[in-house]
């Protein structure tokens, strides 16, 4: 039974952090050791400690003076918009017509699909991150080739096929029976396989019949261990368009909640107009919002009221997530560099460990996956990143007046990118020095 020993700086956290100083909700190890074996963690503390558990043939790796993490986790992101990603001047509803549809057409060609899902896996783990949770296109082979990619890589992933059957372009539609049969045949092919997870994806109200939303409900309440992923008031238009297709609702959410689409594995992406009506309803069942901030400058969307949704009497659970291509790049660490200036802008901010406390264990939370990634305690999967506050010339200029652990991580939030990566784990397993360059 082969086992590795990682040696470097460990931060993992414990609950969320009410301030900066608020040392209870974290772990840190200035001389930590992390034993792996068959994918998983099976002791973590001090380095001296660590090491007397391991075995004489235990590869010993030594990290120092890195930083050692949980793998991060994206809550929403679009697999095959890899293509469309940094394309010029168009709000939500343009974007999908003028970019993402075509694009996204593509995918009936199984080949194609399954060159991206290597290639945004490869990209996920350059930047640090080890589980997603992703939409895959309307075609079904799109889906086998994302979870083809990710089972051979033991990763962690939640997808799904995207069920949409009206107002997009004949490529990019399927009809409710068939988004249906297809979800089923995949769930009863892929979930549970190895590590992979599967998310019912109806994409949005808008390019759902009531016939495919009630398809969607039927899968919900016949699988409801699954994760439910779509997107919810991410912009003006979309919400008045929406609330022309569905007369009958009191608001977006509303038509969410009719369905049966509510739920404490129900994803809603964006969630930035919501109503206080439309808060509650979120809260009451459970539901998360995923704060895609890159995605709502980009495409002029909104900015997400994070703290005022944290401490509302009901408040909601919250995921954060590059979104990707209407996101702007895919690292969780510029994700939250750009949520900190959205938050500013609201009037509020946001300190460096709770900010990596939502793209760990935070994010792991909100996706109910805590018992198995977004920690580093024992037992769990070994999916780790290793990061470097010196990888860049300006990030060692600035290293040279770091005095503290949160000066430090808000460096690596402000400035780090996959250079600041230095190698990610997947189930035990160094990952980023075996893809390409």
């Amino acid at each position: 039974m082969s086992s590795t020993l990682l040696r470097g700086r460990t931060l993992s956290f414990l609950r969320w952090p009410e301030t900066i100083d608020d040392q209870a909700a974290w772990r840190y190890e200035e001389d930590g050791g992390l034993l792996l074996r068959d994918g998983r963690i099976v002791a973590a503390g001090a380095y001296s400690d660590v090491e007397r558990l391991a075995g004489e043939a235990t590869e010993k790796i030594d990290h120092r003076p890195h930083l050692l993490l949980p793998g991060f986790i994206d809550a929403h992101v679009h697999v095959p918009q890899m293509q469309v990603i940094a394309s010029y001047g168009a709000e939500l509803l343009d974007w999908l017509n003028t970019y993402t549809f075509p694009e996204e057409a593509k995918f009936a060609d199984a080949q194609h699909g399954r060159r991206i899902a290597r290639l945004f896996l490869d990209e996920m783990v350059r930047h640090g991150t080890t589980t997603v949770a992703a939409y895959c296109s309307v075609h079904r082979a799109s889906v086998e080739s994302f979870f083809a990619e990710s089972h051979d890589r033991d990763m962690l992933n939640i997808a799904g096929k995207v069920m949409m059957d009206r107002n997009a372009p004949e490529g990019v539609l399927d009809t409710p029976q068939s988004g249906y049969d297809d979800t089923k045949a995949l769930i009863k092919e892929w979930h549970g396989k190895g590590r992979q997870r599967y998310a019912i994806t109806p994409r949005f109200a808008i390019t759902s019949s009531p016939e495919q939303l009630e398809m969607a409900g039927a899968l919900c309440r016949e699988h409801p261990d699954l994760h439910m992923q779509t997107h919810l008031s991410e912009n003006h238009a979309e919400i008045a368009l929406t609330q022309d297709l569905y007369p009958w609702s009191r608001d977006y959410t509303d038509i969410y909640e009719h369905y049966g689409l509510l739920g404490k594995k129900s994803l809603f992406g964006h969630c930035i107009h919501l109503s206080e009506r439309e808060a509650d309803a979120l809260s009451q069942s459970g539901s998360v919002a995923v704060f895609c901030p890159t995605s709502n400058l980009f495409l002029g969307s909104g900015l997400f009221d994070y703290q005022r949704y944290r401490r509302r009497d009901k408040p909601l659970r919250i995921a954060t997530a590059t979104d990707v291509g209407g996101g702007t790049n895919y690292s969780m660490l510029r994700t939250m560099d750009e949520g900190y200036k959205v938050i500013a802008l609201n009037g509020e901010k946001l300190n460096p460990f709770q900010s990596f406390w939502q793209i760990t264990r935070g994010n792991a939370e909100a996706l109910s996956v805590q018992e198995r990634v977004g920690t580093l305690e024992e037992g769990t999967d070994a999916d780790i990143v290793v990061l470097d506050a010196r990888a860049t010339p300006a990030m060692r200029l600035r290293m040279e007046t770091v005095t503290t652990l949160a000066q430090e991580l808000f460096l690596l939030q402000t400035l780090g990118d996959d250079r600041t990566v230095r190698e990610v784990y997947v189930a035990g397993r160094a990952a980023k020095t075996d893809i390409a360059s």
